[in-house]
């Protein structure tokens, strides 16, 4: 386990509860949460370089919960050495990491796979079964986003440092409505791509509710709030919309909306609860009415990591290397290149 932070305890919980894993090195340069993990865990080697972690012999795997800007450096050491990853979304900072790491997990004929916890919501399980039912018929347009009225991660770290994040909410928050919005819809080709990015707040101080460490002291060098209109393979559209920091209601909140030909659907989570989430509208007798079904809260980081290391156990590797995870990438690398040069990109004619 490379990463103390919040995703690498994550799934440093997630990993020590299975009953066929062993945890056996965790690296991370905060030397009193590694020590005091060390010991809650019982987990013999303690290192403060990702390096000296990599080089421990007799290892089988390695999950990545660091900064983005390390995420393409650790997997590729560590596919090189024949370990399979488990890498934090997103994938990577840019295409050409991202690219690199498929590559390498092709090369090395081990596991890639990326963290998107979301998908595995109880709500989503629930709406996924519905579309794959035909219930909702050919969903033809999507709306997806995850709004923060004051949720800014910390100024002055990593996260407003381009250079490390590769981005603001769009790539931290967007790749995971983007990835929610192309399993739903079966995975389709996207095949154009017009954003906008806006730094209204972040670079005057303001929307974030952490306390300011200024840890890098760097300066907000990242969008606070995204907009990214997709064109889709066969007529279809997704729309995007994801913030940091925007004068709206109070409150975290993120969701997803499906209009189908024969039914629509609509997910919204307000501060990440699990009750009552999940709305599903039809007819019934000629009379619109709307469903409410029950969904639970789903396993989250917990079945990411039981289904990788499931994968790991299988043998089957081959169709597990990252290139869905890199899909989304090249969609977010394509909205802040169209933001930049303020027209649309073409992924795919």
């Amino acid at each position: 386990m490379v990463g103390l932070g919040f995703a690498g305890r994550t799934a440093l919980e997630a990993f020590s509860e299975l009953p066929d894993v062993e945890v056996v090195a965790l690296a991370g340069l905060e030397t009193d949460t590694l020590k005091s993990l060390g010991a809650k865990h019982q987990v013999p080697q303690l290192f403060e370089k990702w390096e000296d972690l990599i080089a421990v012999d007799g290892l089988d795997a390695v999950s990545i919960g660091t900064p983005t800007q390390l995420h393409a450096p650790i997997a590729l050491a560590a596919l090189d050495r024949g370990l399979h990853v488990l890498c934090e979304k997103p994938l990577a900072r840019t295409v050409a990491e991202g690219t690199a790491m498929v590559e390498a997990a092709n090369k090395a004929g081990k596991v890639l796979k990326v963290v998107f916890n979301h998908r595995e919501r109880g709500d989503v399980a629930v709406l996924k079964h519905q579309i794959d039912e035909g219930l909702l018929g050919r969903i033809y347009y999507a709306k997806a986003h995850w709004m923060r009225r004051n949720g800014i991660p910390g100024m002055g770290g990593w996260f407003t440092n381009r250079e490390l994040s590769g981005g603001g909410p769009l790539i931290d928050l967007g790749v995971h409505i983007l990835d929610l919005a192309l399993h739903l819809l079966s995975e389709p080709k996207v095949t154009t791509v017009s954003a906008n990015t806006f730094a209204e707040l972040g670079p005057r101080g303001r929307g974030s509710s952490v306390a300011n460490a200024n840890t890098l002291g760097s300066a907000f060098e990242v969008e606070d709030l995204a907009t990214a209109y997709l064109r889709l393979e066969g007529g279809g559209a997704l729309q995007l919309e994801t913030s940091w920091a925007t004068y709206r209601a109070p409150g975290d909140n993120f969701g997803i909306e499906l209009f189908g030909t024969e039914g629509g659907a609509k997910i919204e989570v307000q501060n990440y609860t699990n009750d009552d989430t999940l709305r599903i509208f039809t007819d019934v007798g000629g009379v619109p009415a709307e469903v409410r079904p029950a969904t639970g809260a789903g396993l989250g980081h917990r079945a990411v990591v039981s289904e990788f290391v499931a994968i790991v156990h299988s043998g089957d590797w081959s169709a597990h290397n990252g290139s869905e995870a890199l899909l989304r990438t090249q969609v977010i690398d394509a909205a802040y290149a169209s933001a930049q040069a303020g027209r649309e990109v073409v992924l795919h004619d």
